[in-house]
C-alpha cells in the first residue's frame, strides 16, 4: 500500500523524487492564460517567476487531466516537477472543488508509478482540500500486480526479471498543517477509505479461479478478526437448513458452493443501524441462459457490489463510527451444469415467496432477494443494496454513472446528494408500479423477468418485494462504473473501481451523526 504523510517541509525544501503542482486555464480577463494554482508559489520562485511561461512553452494549457513533466531548477530539492491540469480556474482561485483535486492528484500519482516518494503541492488550504488530494493520490497510485512478475522458467538463469512497475510508494502532502488535529483526522480517514477501496479493487480484479464464494468468505473472516467485526458464514448446509432458495438456486450449478456472509460492526454508543447488502456473483456465465461470446471475459466483476459492502463495513470499523453497520455478502458462482437451475424452474425464496426463473442470467436479484429478507429480519433503520445488476442500467446511464432506486423518495434524494458530494456520479431512477405486472407468473408468486424495456427498473421492483415492511431501502445499480475497461483516467484505474464504497461510507457517517436522510 502507498504510504501517506503530512510533510513538515515546504515545497522548496522537501526531499523527494518528484513534486506535483497544479495549473489551470485562465477565466475572464485571464482567459487563455495559464494560471498557477495555490501551492505552486515556492516552485514558481525557484523558476524565477517564470514557471507558467515555461509550461506554456511546453504546450501546457491547464486542461483537466493534462500532465507536463520538466526538470527542477537548483532551488528545489527534487529532480522533477510535474504540473497537472485542474481545468478552468474557479471564480476564487483558491476554491477548487474536491473532485477536481481528487482527479488531478490521481492523474499525477498514476504517472509516478515506480517512484519512491513524491510531494503533492496542490491546493490544501482547507481540511477538505487536503483530504481530497490525499484520497485522489492514494486511489490513483493503485496497481493490481498480484499475477505479474513471476519467475520465467524458460528464461536464461542469469536473466533479470524486473517484474511490473510498482505504484508510487509514498505520498507527501505539502502545504497542509501536519500538527493540526483536524488535518490529521481528515488524512487518516482518506488513508483508511482509500486502502479499503483498493482492497475492494483487488477482490474485483482477482480471477475467478482464485476468488469464489468460499475464498471470498475467508477474506471477510480474516478482516473481521483484524478489525473487530463479527463474521458469520452460512455454508451450503446452513443455507439449505435456512431455506435460502434464491442463493442455493443460483449456486447449485457450480462446483464451488454458495455462501451468505454476515459482517457486523457495532459501536457501544450507536443509536442507528444500517444494513448493506451486496451482490457477490464471483463469476457469472449466465448459467443455462449462457451469455453470448464476448460477454464472459469480465464477469469476474459481478461481485463488485459485495466487494463494496465489505469495504464499507471495514472502513466504518477502522474509523470507529458511532453507528451499527451490518454487511450481507450474497456469494455464488453462476455456472451451467447438469445440476444448474433451468429456465422454468421455481425456487422458494427465504421469504417464502416462490419465483419462476425465466432467465438464469437474471441471477443477481435472486441472491439479493434472500439477503434482503434476512437483513430485514433484524429491523435496521435502513437497507442499501449494491449490485452490478443490469445491462439496462448501463444503456440508460452509461459506464460512469450508477442508478439509485428506493421505496422512499427522501432517502433516494439523500443518497444521490451523498454520492455527488463524495464524487461518485449517480442518478435517481423511478420504480414505476405499472412495470410490476410484467413479472406476474401463472406458476409462481413472481417471475424473475418482466418487460424488456425499463429492465433496470424491473429489477429494482423485484428487489422491493423482499424488503421488510416499514424499512427505508435503496438499490444502487453499479453495473456501469464498477469495472472500467478503457484507459485509466484521474484516480480511476483499468479494471475494478470500488464504485459505491465512498457513498456507503459517507452514508454511515451521516447516520452516525443522526442524519440518515
Amino acid at each position: 500500500m502507498t504510504a501517506l504523510t503530512l510533510s513538515t517541509a515546504g515545497a522548496a525544501t522537501l526531499r523527494a523524487d518528484a513534486l506535483v503542482v497544479g495549473v489551470a486555464k485562465g477565466a475572464g480577463s485571464k482567459s487563455g492564460d495559464l494560471v498557477l494554482a495555490p501551492g505552486a508559489e515556492a516552485v514558481d520562485k525557484a523558476f524565477d517567476g517564470k514557471l507558467a511561461a515555461v509550461l506554456a512553452t511546453l504546450g501546457a494549457v491547464g486542461a483537466e487531466g493534462e500532465l507536463t513533466k520538466l526538470p527542477a531548477p537548483s532551488g528545489l530539492k527534487v529532480p522533477v516537477v510535474i504540473a497537472v491540469g485542474l481545468g478552468t480556474v474557479p471564480d476564487k482561485e483558491d476554491a477548487y472543488d474536491a473532485e477536481t483535486l481528487r482527479r488531478a492528484a490521481g492523474t499525477a500519482a498514476r504517472a509516478l508509478s515506480g517512484f519512491k516518494k513524491a510531494g503533492f503541492a496542490l491546493p490544501a488550504a482547507s481540511v477538505e482540500d487536503a483530504a481530497a488530494v490525499a484520497e485522489g493520490a492514494l486511489l490513483g497510485a493503485y496497481a493490481f500486480t498480484a499475477y505479474q512478475g513471476g519467475e520465467n522458467k524458460l528464461a536464461p538463469k542469469d536473466a533479470k526479471n524486473s517484474g511490473p512497475k510498482l505504484p508510487l510508494a509514498e505520498v507527501a502532502l505539502v502545504g497542509a498543517k501536519p500538527r493540526d488535529k483536524a488535518y490529521k483526522a481528515a488524512v487518516e480517514r482518506s488513508l483508511a477509505l482509500a486502502e479499503e477501496i483498493n482492497r475492494a479493487r483487488d477482490l474485483i480484479n482477482t480471477p475467478p479461479n482464485d476468488l469464489y464464494p468460499e475464498s471470498f468468505a475467508a477474506v471477510a473472516t480474516a478482516a473481521g478478526k483484524e478489525h473487530g467485526i463479527k463474521v458469520q458464514v452460512l455454508d451450503e448446509k446452513a443455507l439449505v437448513k435456512g431455506g435460502f432458495g434464491g442463493i442455493l438456486g443460483v449456486g447449485q450449478g457450480s462446483a464451488n458452493g454458495p455462501r451468505l456472509v454476515k459482517l457486523a460492526y457495532t459501536h457501544p454508543k450507536a443509536e442507528k443501524t444500517l444494513a448493506l447488502v451486496g451482490k457477490g456473483i464471483t463469476y457469472d456465465s449466465g448459467g443455462i441462459s449462457l451469455k453470448p461470446a464476448g460477454h464472459n471475459e469480465t464477469m469476474k466483476c459481478d461481485m463488485s457490489g459485495a466487494a463494496a459492502v465489505f469495504a464499507a463495513v471495514v472502513t466504518a470499523a477502522r474509523l470507529g463510527l458511532k453507528v451499527n453497520v451490518t454487511g450481507w455478502l450474497a456469494l455464488a458462482e453462476n455456472m451451467p451444469s447438469g445440476n444448474a437451475t433451468r429456465p422454468g424452474d421455481v425456487l422458494r425464496m427465504y421469504s417464502g415467496k416462490t419465483v419462476e426463473v425465466l432467465n438464469t442470467d437474471a441471477e443477481g436479484r435472486l441472491v439479493l432477494g434472500d439477503a434482503l429478507t434476512r437483513a430485514s429480519e433484524e429491523k435496521p433503520d435502513a437497507i442499501v443494496d449494491v449490485a452490478t445488476l443490469t445491462g439496462a442500467m448501463v444503456l440508460a446511464l452509461g459506464n460512469r454513472t450508477f442508478g439509485i432506486m428506493a421505496n422512499d423518495d427522501a432517502f433516494r434524494t439523500s443518497i444521490h446528494e451523498i454520492a455527488e458530494e463524495v464524487g461518485e456520479a449517480s442518478w435517481p431512477m423511478p420504480l414505476p408500479a405499472d412495470l410490476r405486472k410484467g413479472m406476474d407468473s401463472p406458476t409462481a408468486d413472481i417471475a424473475n423477468m418482466g418487460e424488456r424495456m425499463g429492465g433496470g427498473l424491473v429489477a429494482g421492483l423485484f428487489l422491493k418485494e423482499f424488503v421488510g415492511e416499514g424499512i427505508a431501502w435503496a438499490h444502487l445499480d453499479i453495473a456501469g462504473p464498477a469495472f472500467h475497461e478503457g484507459a485509466p483516467y484521474g484516480y480511476t484505474p483499468k479494471g475494478g473501481t470500488g464504485s459505491a464504497v465512498r457513498t456507503l461510507v459517507r452514508l454511515a457517517e451521516r447516520t452516525a451523526d443522526g442524519d440518515l436522510g
